[in-house]
């Protein structure tokens, strides 16, 4: 699961996320279904949103859902996942980048890459992925060869860039293959009139993406001696800001003139997610209110540390300072609690018990997606990886918070919510 457009599901109300996560199984399962079980591996959280811009300009109707059945990834959970041709354009265009990818790590000898039988095979994989996602396309009207000639130029070009050449210049190929993307869903939704301000939103999109990849990967890449187009092209992280934040404020006007039916996730994600995307990348704070604000103070992670008072919240067992009343006595690290407050925690399982518990988590998916489940060996509660919230959430929705005083939408119509901040 990679992209950079990765929602809190504190950020998004619960109708909303239950539309991108129809949106994130219907592109896995159209992977499956076109191309095999191996083609899942491609499921990204950015290929997903050339399947949401196409749902958002058509009518609703009956034929946009399925009823898929349980999967490890929902925690064994049946759910409505999307389908149609916006899915099927978002696997092709995912298998075709993907493959990209793939052939750039055989490039850098990245890993297991080094060995010949492995580059070998990865090529392979690489070359079945073009030639899938090409049948895909085609099957839509849709020219893969724009994205595949899109990264033949990315290796010309950055062998040529140095101390001084615009980073734009590098960012070029990317930008050419997203805006095809973006403005084909309007072919796909049968309105073209929508298809300049969308390949103008996917140009800038494709420039955002590539300029946080490079944000996030510097420092490995130094220490790696991997080439890196920040290092390459001399720029400073000024700069990369300021350009990161330029696309972003372009998405939100080419998005105004997009004719949508109903855009309120499509909005969500490409005006509201994408800051959040940058503030991640360039380590600042997640919140749109900032540390100072009524809800509490943010932290660099992204997690409230502390209530509007600054004392610190107690987990399900209760964490409070050293010497609290949870403070650990002999024979018992959990701490004995106060009296009249119910009974310790359970303790814990050993070893061998521990890891069965573990692996039927790991095979159900609860320690990523439920919103709460027990340690296999603590047996304390925690909370899903993917539940782990990157912002300072009111009891409305963040993006509410984004909307007050910004210029990118009229009000708090971009969710349904209900609340009037």
């Amino acid at each position: 699961m990679f992209g950079i457009v990765r929602p809190c599901s504190h950020r998004l109300t619960e109708g909303l996320k239950t539309e991108w996560m129809a949106h994130l199984c219907g592109l896995c399962l159209a992977l499956r279904s076109d191309h095999g079980q191996l083609a899942r591996v491609v499921t990204n959280y950015d290929g997903l949103i050339v399947s949401v811009l196409t749902e958002a300009q058509v009518e609703s109707g009956t034929g946009r859902r399925r009823a898929a059945g349980p999967c490890p990834l929902r925690a064994m959970r049946t759910a409505p996942v999307a389908q149609g041709e916006g899915a099927r354009l978002a696997a092709a265009v995912s298998l075709v980048l993907a493959s990209a990818k793939v052939r750039d790590h055989v490039a850098d000898r990245d890993g297991l890459l080094k060995r010949k039988p492995v580059a070998l095979a990865a090529r392979r994989l690489a070359a079945s992925w073009d030639r899938a996602g090409a049948r895909t396309g085609a099957s839509l009207g849709f020219d893969t060869a724009v994205l595949v000639d899109a990264v033949d130029r990315q290796t010309a070009i950055e062998a040529l860039a140095g101390p001084g050449t615009s980073l734009l210049t590098v960012t070029e190929p990317t930008e050419t293959a997203t805006a095809a993307a973006f403005a084909h869903t309007a072919v796909l939704a049968g309105r073209l009139h929508n298809a300049e301000p969308l390949a103008e939103a996917g140009r800038l999109f494709g420039r955002l993406a590539h300029l946080l990849d490079a944000v996030e990967d510097q420092a490995p890449d130094a220490a790696a001696g991997a080439w890196n187009p920040l290092t390459a092209t001399g720029t400073d992280l000024a700069e990369a800001r300021r350009l990161a934040d330029d696309a972003v404020h372009g998405i939100r006007l080419a998005l105004r003139e997009v004719d949508f039916v109903d855009g309120r996730l499509a909005h969500v994600l490409l005006a509201h997610e994408l800051k959040q995307s940058v503030n991640r990348s360039f380590g600042t704070a997640g919140c749109a209110h900032g540390g100072d604000g009524a809800h509490g103070h943010t932290a660099v992670d992204g997690h409230a540390d502390a209530d509007v008072h600054g004392s610190h919240q107690p987990g399900p067992y209760g964490s409070p300072p050293p010497g609290g009343p949870y403070a650990p006595v002999p024979g018992n690290p959990y701490g004995a609690p106060p009296q009249g407050e119910g009974p310790r925690p359970p303790a814990p399982r050993g070893f061998l018990a521990g890891c069965g518990v573990f692996a039927g988590l790991c095979c159900t998916c609860q320690m990523c997606c439920a919103k709460e489940y027990e340690g296999p060996w603590s047996r304390r509660k925690q909370e899903g990886f993917c539940r782990d919230c990157d912002c300072d959430c009111c009891d409305c929705c963040d993006v509410c918070k984004c909307c007050d005083g910004c210029d990118c939408c009229d009000g708090c119509d971009c969710c349904d919510c209900g609340c009037d901040c």
